[in-house]
């Protein structure tokens, strides 16, 4: 049995024992608040960075949307004219297709026109007429101008204009009709003169047939100079006669040259103009050809660069949409 003095010792020593006990929990306490106060602030440290580096990710990841939103703008815009230049490529094709077209009508007009030319040749050369070229204004004969007009005639009208001499064919009919205004006045004249004669030998015979006392050598004068009247009169005749008749033969090749160089002319200058406005139709067609062609090549040129300009667009926005 302890002593009073041993228990207080003894109660002294729970007590610090205890306060000991306390001490060491009070410190293990603390250096946990610590820890987790420590690990605490890491983890907020770490939250903070990682805040921050969601947050640099955010606004990268907004200029990167902000970005495609510019380049699909851009490429709906590229898309939207490359439609515009396909169409309006389109309708030119189309048109070029009827250009192409109408040149091909042409082409088979030119063809029959050609063949008629050459049934028109043949058959001139059939019945055996002849080609009379249109001369110039002078008279000459342009052979350089492919359009210069001819007229087609009989050979034997041929040989009567050949006759005419050089020149046109309105200056050879022209010289027709002189040399017919002086058969006229020859023969006018032809018979003025023997009607002159005529009057002559009336008043001659009148003044034999009176018997008014004339001597013998009177009358042999008288017969003389009846004579001599009746060879002029016959002589007058025949010339008369002769001049009616290269008239009449005159004026029947002038009428049947006019009548063929009129029937021949208005067929020539038919043929002559729609030759004409076939080659004016030809060249202007030819020449909205080259220019269509011209056109649709550029055309093509364009159209290929945009083509490579929308697959490398479509390329980049993939690389940005592969990026995200």
């Amino acid at each position: 049995i302890l002593s009073s003095g041993g228990r207080g010792v003894c109660v002294a020593t729970q007590h610090l024992i205890q306060h000991v006990d306390f001490m060491y929990d009070f410190y293990d306490l603390k250096d946990q608040i610590q820890d987790v106060e420590g690990q605490y602030m890491q983890g907020l440290k770490e939250l903070k960075e990682s805040l921050s580096e969601v947050e640099e990710k955010y606004k990268k990841a907004m200029v990167s949307n902000a970005q495609l939103d510019n380049d699909k703008a851009n490429l709906i815009y590229n898309v939207d004219t490359l439609k515009d230049v396909i169409e309006e490529t389109e309708d030119k094709s189309k048109e070029l297709e009827r250009q192409k077209h109408t040149c091909t009508v042409l082409q088979h007009n030119q063809a029959d026109l050609k063949e008629g030319i050459r049934q028109r040749d043949e058959h001139i050369k059939k019945h055996g007429l002849a080609i009379i070229p249109e001369g110039m204004p002078n008279g000459d004969i342009n052979h350089n101008d492919p359009a210069a007009g001819i007229t087609v005639v009989t050979r034997e009208a041929g040989q009567v204009l050949e006759s005419a001499g050089e020149g046109s064919l309105d200056v050879r009919i022209q010289t027709f009709a002189d040399e017919k205004d002086k058969l006229l006045a020859q023969i006018r004249k032809l018979k003025m003169q023997l009607e002159d004669e005529m009057q002559k030998h009336s008043k001659m015979e009148n003044a034999f047939t009176d018997g008014e006392r004339m001597e013998n050598g009177t009358d042999l004068h008288f017969i003389e100079m009846q004579r001599d009247a009746n060879r002029q009169i016959s002589e007058y005749k025949f010339k008369l006669s002769k001049a009616e008749q290269e008239m009449r033969i005159m004026e029947q090749n002038i009428n049947r040259l006019e009548g063929q160089v009129c029937r021949y002319k208005a067929l020539a200058n038919n043929s002559e103009k729609i030759e004409d406005e076939l080659k004016i139709e030809k060249r202007k067609l030819q020449r909205e050809l080259q220019i269509a062609l011209d056109k649709f090549e550029e055309m093509e040129l364009t159209n290929n660069h945009l083509v490579k300009r929308l697959e490398k667009m479509k390329a980049n926005r993939n690389a940005l949409l592969s990026q995200q």
